[in-house]
């Protein structure tokens, strides 16, 4: 299941996994990167609620940026290299 996963995400894995191994590796860089989706996820959710309420156009680009953000973030968390990882984090 999870081959079949990373090859339909295989274009976002494919741009952090590329490169050399991370050396400043850390397993706590993935569960702060999957919180970090979560929280981005809820922003999504509340995000979604506020702009059917107010019924504005303009609400449409944080929702669009917390969605991305989030469903980035679960994939490289999720199905990601400790490579991937430690690219979304900036770290060598």
């Amino acid at each position: 299941m999870k081959d079949a996963l990373r090859k339909l995400c295989r274009p976002v894995l494919a741009f952090f996994e590329k490169g050399e191994p991370a050396a400043s590796y850390r397993p706590s860089h993935r569960m702060i990167l999957l919180a970090a989706a979560t929280l981005f996820l809820i922003l999504f959710c509340v995000s979604v609620y506020f702009a059917l309420s107010a019924g504005q156009l303009g609400a449409v680009i944080p929702v669009i940026v917390f969605f991305v953000v989030s469903v980035v973030s679960l994939i490289v968390a999720t199905l990601g290299s400790d490579t991937a990882v430690a690219r979304i984090w900036g770290l060598k």
